[in-house]
């Protein structure tokens, strides 16, 4: 497949090895000694992505896999790039088609990787996984399709960005279980597309030629499957038609598969199984509460509570040596905390002395060698988008790999907050607040930053990019992780639903009303600004509160709510169709209440309507109708369109030029 993939022979300058930094009680971030430098951060600083993410070092230890970026106009190019930890040497790099890049790794021997390919929509949202598997050696050799919709085509179309090829495997394939012995084989869960599709499989797919078997099936779409450690499947999982979750658990008397449930009762998600088959570790929440992290019988007896948080999900868990389960789990609520299940267990007390040697930072352990001499893991922080090291058991060392964007200067950057007030009815919500340099009596002006989404995973304590570019030019920056945002227990996140322009804009206005009461910001001077979801929410937060807002920014929004029934995804039905009935609601009369689009008279802030004209997410004909709607009600909006960007802009030129229109559409509105 020479065509679809080839061995780069020059060295990724980004990447380099460093000396070791210093013995583990000595460790010291290099960013803590950089000094701080005058003047504005340059814009570039903030648009500019980073060129390597996803590493994971080989079982034995001795190698690591990293997926590298090349910055190019109009589409960056990605590559899949292997490494010999020991100084660093360059194995192979092996690029991918146009259009698609590795998103995840997975070694199946000590010298065989798979990958999993994605497709960038745009930079607002997570890459689309392809559900294709690639395998390759170490060297760069034996490149073999093991599974997705191009296997079985020509050298000379696969790799090609296009859908409507016929294909052996149309669906999404992803890895669910890489067997305790490497011999080269995974298990792998297929999901096929399509509304007619009724079942989800488990396959053993040998990685060196692409052979297959078929280990389980279940008449259920969509599904995953916890897997024992000899490879048998004990529970499959996952949404319904109806949007409901399922739990099922293989009968051995019957050969078949039957619904679970519990004997403890609760909203069980299974994750995997103890190393003996008997118990089953699962996320669970009772009475709608937060997910907790438990222990059970597979019969469903014997309940052992490991985690749990008063307020967040414990959605943080922590692995180390292979096959022990995890040694520490938390939630990320807040600044994310740990609680450690085994806190004498060489791993959990590794971890333990590399955190406090990285105070103010989060340690995440990426991989450990099979024998625990070396572990790969990550640093980030709210002001540092992060680094990658390996520690060393032998030398009790460890030296710093790679930083994920270099340029950053943590100690230019400002704090994340974390915060928490009372909503109108009551509820308890928290978020975060950033707060630029500067006396601490002084009223800065205010940027309201709703996220996307809106169901998923809302802001967290991590490098953001947008609230740091604002602080640096001065603004405040409110993030509230609204009703419907998940990392709250099912209950929170249901009370979103048919609810987008109640009481989630509600949670909105009631997180600004909160925080120009402390006395923080200037009332006077606020703006709303969002992507996606949040370019939704910023405006329906101008129109349910035009007395707080003095403007309103969109980026790749969605603004006409009815017009979604109308798009692609929700007219194939199925499952997509259950979603939008579930989380939208289908009374037209209040979608229409709900539609930005569709109350732009109520508007009166100014607008900067920001949008690509390729994005299949939001498609441009929600940006237009949001425009004319505001032409009619004869306040026509500042218009950023660029005809081939997608869900967010890819180009740095362009977003560089994007972050300059925002910055003077503030200066202009509430002041520089």
């Amino acid at each position: 497949m020479s065509t679809t993939f080839c061995r780069l022979s020059h060295r990724p300058l980004a990447l380099v090895s460093s000396a070791t930094l210093a013995a583990i009680g000595l460790l010291v971030g290099a960013a803590a000694l950089a000094q701080a430098q005058p003047g504005p951060i340059p814009i570039a600083d903030f648009v500019r992505r980073g060129n390597f993410f996803a590493p994971v070092m080989s079982p034995d230890g001795k190698l690591l896999v990293v997926t590298q970026r090349t910055p190019k106009e109009p589409r960056d190019e990605y590559a899949t790039v292997i490494y010999q930890l020991e100084g660093m040497k360059l194995l192979s790099a092996v690029r991918s088609q146009a259009g698609f890049l590795p998103l995840r790794h997975a070694w199946v021997t000590d010298t065989r990787v798979v990958t999993t390919l994605g497709q960038e929509f745009g930079t607002v949202g997570e890459p689309w996984v392809t559900g294709e598997l690639i395998a390759m050696n170490s060297d760069g050799r034996g490149i073999q399709y093991l599974y997705g919709y191009r296997r079985g085509q020509s050298d000379a179309t696969f790799g090609r960005d296009s859908l409507g090829n016929v294909a052996d495997d149309r669906g999404s394939g992803r890895i669910a279980q890489i067997p305790r012995v490497l011999d080269g084989h995974m298990l792998v869960t297929e999901n096929p597309w399509g509304v007619t599709a009724r079942t989800s499989r488990l396959y053993d797919i040998n990685t060196g030629n692409a052979g297959r078997r078929t280990v389980t099936e279940i008449n259920q779409p969509g599904f995953g499957f916890v897997i024992q450690s000899d490879g048998q499947p004990r529970f499959a999982h996952g949404y319904d038609d109806n949007a409901n979750y399922a739990v099922y658990k293989f009968d051995d008397a019957n050969r078949a598969w039957q619904p679970f449930a519990s004997a403890g009762k609760g909203d069980l998600r299974p994750i995997e199984m103890s190393s003996d088959h008997s118990k089953l570790l699962g996320k669970l929440s009772m009475r709608n509460g937060p997910y907790a992290l438990i222990r059970e019988g597979v019969d469903g007896t014997g309940r052992v509570t490991l985690a749990q948080d008063a307020v967040g999900d414990i959605d943080r868990i922590e692995r180390g040596l292979p096959y022990q389960g995890p040694f520490a789990a938390g939630t990320s609520m807040g600044v994310p905390k740990l609680s450690y299940l085994e806190p004498e267990r060489s791993d959990a007390m590794l971890h333990k002395a590399l955190s406090a040697q990285f105070p103010g930072a989060y340690v995440h352990f990426n991989s450990v060698s099979r024998a625990g001499k070396r572990t790969l893991f990550t640093v980030y922080s709210d002001r540092d988008p992060g680094a990658v090291y390996v520690f060393d058991a032998t030398s009790g060392k460890a030296a710093l790999l790679f930083e994920f964007q270099p340029w950053v200067q943590p100690e230019r950057m400002a704090e994340l907050r974390p915060i928490k007030f009372k909503a109108r009815d009551g509820v308890e919500l928290h978020g975060y607040l950033t707060l630029p340099p500067g006396p601490s009596d002084a009223k800065r002006p205010l940027v309201l930053v709703p996220h996307g989404g809106p169901h998923t995973v809302g802001d967290t304590w991590a490098y953001d990019s947008d609230a740091q570019f604002l602080a640096s030019r001065g603004y405040a920056v409110l993030q509230v992780n609204f009703r419907g945002t998940l990392g709250r227990g099912p209950k929170f996140e249901i009370d979103g639903y048919q609810q987008w322009g109640g009481r989630t804009i509600d949670d909105l206005v009631d997180g600004v009303r909160w925080i120009v009461a402390q006395g923080t910001v200037d009332e006077k001077r606020i703006c709303s600004y969002g992507a996606s979801f949040g370019a939704y929410a910023s405006m329906m937060s101008a129109i349910r509160a035009p007395e707080l807002f003095k403007c309103a920014i969109g980026y790749a929004g969605v603004y006409d709510l009815p017009l979604i029934y109308d798009e692609p995804a929700a007219k194939r039905g199925g499952r997509a169709h259950q979603y939008y009935l579930k989380v939208l609601g289908q009374d037209m009369d209040q979608l229409a209440a709900y539609s930005p689009a569709r109350q732009a008279g109520k508007l009166t802030a100014p607008v900067l309507l920001v949008h690509g004209g390729a994005d299949e997410t939001t498609p441009p004909v929600q940006a237009e109708a949001m425009r004319d709607a505001l032409t009619k009600a004869g306040r026509p909006p500042e218009w950023m369109f660029v005809s081939g960007e997608g869900h967010g802009f890819y180009g740095e030129k362009n977003r560089q030029a994007f972050y300059e229109k925002l910055e003077a559409f503030l200066a202009k509105h509430i002041g520089k």
